[in-house]
């Protein structure tokens, strides 16, 4: 009888251990089935007109469409993308609220500050991957920089006197100006701004001589006029400017800069959740309008598995910790 009971006793245990990790697992697994029950905050830490920005909106549409809600593209910008980041990654991990991450903010901003407001590794969790954009530096139209050599030639006989925009400190825009600078052994003024269009804006109307930003942001004021492609960052010329040399065509042979965009949640997100956000990310990608779009803006999608995502974002943040600390940034955060 006494170890009848005993029995007893150890499957109550067993069964008051098991009970909660089962009912937590159903209670996800359901909460999944359901999801999403209403319309998703799509977070961009930019203002409009940046490279984010026009990448959450060509998205937008057709991730909602596979997620039978409608997406609201939310611009909270400032802090070099820092402070929309933060408010995503500190967001409740229900699946309501979600992050249009980049480079910017997922692995150079971090990796340039003292004190971070977040962790990308710990506090984020990657949906996937989206898009590589290729950098490309421009002057405005009414400059009198018609190519890159004008450009060094202005920039040395001026030392320290050129203006560079960028979409804010600490981006991988700053950061792409500060490497072009040790690089080709420049001295410069950095002007940052809350986002790339803003920036774009000063750099048309002269108040800014020169700008480095994503391609997707740039080329279609390059196509319109208004602003005049010097040279792009990738090893290969851009199929939607093949006239444009590289950096590396120019004579900077270590310079290659490509910044990434993703979708992600905030950790703890139900498993089940980020699974159904990722399904309807590649549905969304796989979608012939987004496709089309992307092509237009000069962009390559990303094939790429989370793990392997996540592998890459590990890359690209050690390799900005690295060119930061050779260039003396640090961000005080």
């Amino acid at each position: 009888m006494r170890s009848m009971k005993i029995k007893m006793m150890r499957v109550a245990l067993w069964l008051g251990s098991v009970l909660p990790v089962l009912g937590a697992a159903l209670s996800s697994t359901a909460a999944a089935q359901d999801y999403p029950m209403r319309p998703i905050r799509l977070v961009v830490p930019f203002a409009p007109g940046g490279n984010v920005d026009i990448t959450a909106r060509a998205i937008a549409p057709a991730l909602g469409e596979a997620l039978g809600q409608q997406i609201i593209v939310d611009n909270r910008a400032g802090g070099g993308g820092f402070i929309g980041a933060a408010f995503a990654a500190k967001s409740a991990a229900d699946g309501y609220t979600l992050l249009l991450g980049s480079s910017g903010t997922i692995t150079v901003a971090p990796a340039v500050a003292k004190n971070p407001p977040y962790d990308p590794i710990r506090d984020l969790v990657n949906l996937g991957p989206i898009h590589a954009v290729p950098i490309v530096l421009t002057a405005g139209a009414k400059s009198s920089i018609m190519n890159y050599r004008d450009f060094v030639a202005q920039a040395q006989a001026k030392p320290g006197q050129m203006s560079m925009a960028s979409a804010g400190t600490g981006t991988s825009n700053h950061l792409a100006i500060e490497l072009l600078a040790r690089e080709a052994k420049l001295k410069m003024i950095h002007v940052p701004y809350k986002g790339a269009g803003p920036a774009i804006t000063d750099v048309i109307g002269g108040q800014v001589e020169v700008m480095m930003d994503q391609l997707t942001a740039s080329i279609g004021h390059i196509k319109e006029g208004r602003l005049r492609a010097l040279a792009v960052t990738t090893k290969k010329r851009s199929a939607l400017l093949p006239e444009v040399p590289t950096l590396v065509e120019l004579g900077l042979s270590n310079y290659e800069v490509i910044t990434f965009t993703g979708l992600f949640a905030p950790a703890g997100t139900p498993r089940p959740v980020a699974e159904k956000l990722s399904a309807a990310l590649k549905r969304a990608l796989a979608n012939a309008q987004v496709k089309e779009r992307f092509a237009a803006l000069g962009v390559e999608l990303i094939d790429l598995e989370q793990s392997a995502f996540d592998a890459y974002v590990k890359r690209d943040f050690d390799n900005w910790r690295s060119i930061a600390r050779e260039a003396g940034i640090s961000l005080e955060q």
